[in-house]
Parts: C-alpha cells; structure tokens; sequence
C-alpha cells in the first residue's frame, strides 16, 4: 500500500480524510484525526462505483 496522503482540498485544521493506493489497484481510507486507528478498504471494482457515484451526484447539483 502506498502511504496516505490527504486531498490538496483539505482544510489545514487536518479534519480529513486520506487516502491510500492498495496493490490491487483499490483504495483504503482512514480518518487523518486517528492515523492509527483501522482503515476501511475498498477494492477497484467498489472504488470505481464509489467515485462513478459521486461524479454523477457532482452533474445533477450543478
């Protein structure tokens, strides 16, 4: 897994939440509050939904 890294948008009160690439191309996403605290993991298949999901939500508010 590649280190978490956090959104260039993200506030520099460090209320965020980071994101890792995983070697099988999905993604796991902790809270940057508690680093070491578990992490969720999302396969590419569900990350691919999850984003497809929030790109389509993105065009109909707009």
């Amino acid at each position: 897994m590649s280190p978490f890294r956090k959104s260039s948008y993200s506030a520099q009160s460090g209320d965020c939440v980071e994101v890792a690439h995983t070697t099988d191309g999905g993604r796991a996403l902790r809270d940057s509050k508690s680093p070491a605290r578990p992490h969720l993991s999302f396969g590419p298949s569900a990350w691919i939904s999850f984003v497809k999901a929030l790109i389509g939500d993105a065009e109909t508010s707009a």
